[in-house]
């Protein structure tokens, strides 16, 4: 644009001011796609990062070449077969509780947001990561009511510092069955069994078919032989201790239900007599809110009652929702930077979560043409993706730190998460044994970066928007299939 020297002043000003306009407008129009391609990048190296977590025998079209096989004995202590799955962490454990929770937000997120999955050419990734998992859930699974729930001991695990390539420590195989329950266990494994099936009915509906049968007798199991499943399976209590098993069950009888359209699945949800209520968080541990918002679907679109107990699942679903968007009486607290904040160790995994069932919900608002309504006004649709975006964007490094919690993803990332894989040497570069205590000194406690990028690795700030990277930092700095999963639908969502 030319300024006209005989222009007057106001006019001059005003015609940078248009200037000034149609710029900003461009740069925003070009910020905006580059974030785009931005989300899909970061959805590419979500997936990534369950490949670096493989346990077993790897495929051949492992991307995470730094990898090597592993844990090729597991199961043996009992007779059976149970190498595969995934570490569920830094360390190289396989817990069942973590594990199967994990494949149902994998699946969860398959099947809500496929259309984008597919846009973005990462649907058979997801339905890989899927698998990885169920393979190895049907294989813990050898009879209807017994289930192996854990591979390895944390004491032993925890004192060592080595590749999984080189794990040398006790593999120990425990179970849960008729003697000893575990309802938490049993029905998680059924949930994830049940969603995983919808995700592969379109694509291989025999493997579809056999996760369904493997579901539906979990189920039975976890209702039928009720228990905590860390009190069966010790171990478990000091890392994955679980807080109750009923809203497992009712997780579960929610997928059942999505996945047969069986009334008996229906009828248990209308009289378990416990919806859970209002809760606080979102996670492996508690999945009422996941159940809420499988129900409230439902009421959304007609297929029960929109009164009494559905409405008050539906109620209870909203108000997480609500207190999230910081629209209700006791609002979720947020970091200076904005992050939501719900605990202390390893925030982004309930960041995560949550953001998960805001970006279901927005969906499903969107599809019935409703919007929410809180104590603090109307949320629309738009507004819960707002919400998910600066959620997003907080953990892709628009944050007080500018630091990208996702490991791998922008310039500057956490370069020594709490990682024993990814901060030793690849076993492809230098197979020399690295033992139990070889590691501590020349891996753990070297302050150098790691040697190996995890990409997709998620960590997170404190309540104050700090962060430390440094290997001990395991509050923090330590990685989960659990944080990384219902992230993968996220992304999807705002990809």
């Amino acid at each position: 644009m030319i300024l006209s020297l005989k222009m007057s002043p106001n006019n001059v000003l005003m015609s940078l001011s248009n200037v000034f306009i149609f710029i900003l407008v461009c740069c925003s129009y070009m910020i905006e796609n580059v974030a785009s391609d931005d989300y899909g990048t970061a959805l590419t190296k979500s997936l990534l990062f369950f490949e670096g977590q493989r346990s077993g025998v790897l495929p051949k079209n492992q991307r995470v070449n730094w990898r090597g096989d592993s844990a090729l004995k597991d199961g043996q202590d009992v007779g059976m077969d149970l190498v595969g799955g995934y570490y569920d962490a830094g360390d190289n454990l396989k817990l069942g509780l973590p594990m199967a929770y994990t494949i149902t937000m994998l699946s969860w997120s398959a099947i809500e947001f496929k259309d984008k999955l597919a846009g973005k050419n990462e649907l058979d990734n997801a339905l890989y990561a899927i698998k990885w998992g169920t393979d190895y859930l049907i294989k813990a699974h050898p009879q209807p009511n017994v289930l192996y729930g854990e591979n390895g001991d944390p004491d032993s695990d925890h004192q060592c510092w080595e590749r999984p390539e080189d794990m040398d420590t006790p593999r120990t195989s425990y179970k849960i069955d008729e003697q000893n329950p575990g309802s938490d266990l049993a029905a998680e494994t059924a949930a994830a069994l049940a969603s995983a099936s919808i995700a592969f009915q379109s694509v291989d509906s025999k493997y579809a078919s056999t996760l369904l049968t493997h579901a539906q007798q979990l189920f039975d199991f976890a209702n039928n032989h009720q228990g905590i499943y860390h009190n069966s399976i010790p171990p478990a209590a000091k890392i994955y201790s679980s807080s109750g098993f009923k809203d497992e069950l009712l997780w579960a009888a929610a997928w059942l239900h999505r996945a047969t359209n069986m009334k008996q699945y229906l009828d248990y949800i209308g009289n378990s007599g416990d919806n859970g209520g209002a809760r606080t968080m979102f996670s492996w541990d508690d999945k009422y809110v996941g159940a809420q918002v499988l129900i409230a679907k439902l009421v959304l679109e007609g297929k029960v009652e929109s009164s009494g107990i559905w409405a008050q699942y539906k109620a209870n679903a909203e108000q997480f929702i609500c207190s999230c968007a910081q629209k209700s009486n006791q609002n979720v607290q947020k970091t200076p930077g904005g992050l939501l904040w719900f605990l202390p160790w390893a925030n982004n995994q309930y960041v995560a979560s949550a953001t998960f069932a805001i970006s279901t919900y927005s969906q499903y608002l969107s599809s019935n043409e409703a919007s929410l309504q809180c104590s603090g006004g109307a949320v629309s649709p738009s507004d819960l993706a707002s919400l998910v975006k600066a959620q997003v964007d907080y953990i892709l490094g628009s944050n007080p730190q500018k630091i990208s919690y996702m490991v791998g993803y922008g310039s500057n990332y956490p370069q020594q998460i709490h990682h024993r894989g990814a901060s030793i040497v690849s076993i492809k570069k230098d197979n020399s044994l690295v033992g139990c205590k070889d590691g501590l000194d020349k891996w753990l406690n070297n302050n150098a970066p790691n040697p190996n990028v995890l990409e997709g690795a998620v960590v997170s700030p404190d309540q104050n928007d700090g962060f430390t990277d440094n290997r001990n930092n395991y509050q923090l700095g330590e990685p989960t299939t659990t944080s990384v999963a219902p992230l993968v639908g996220v992304l999807a969502f705002v990809a």
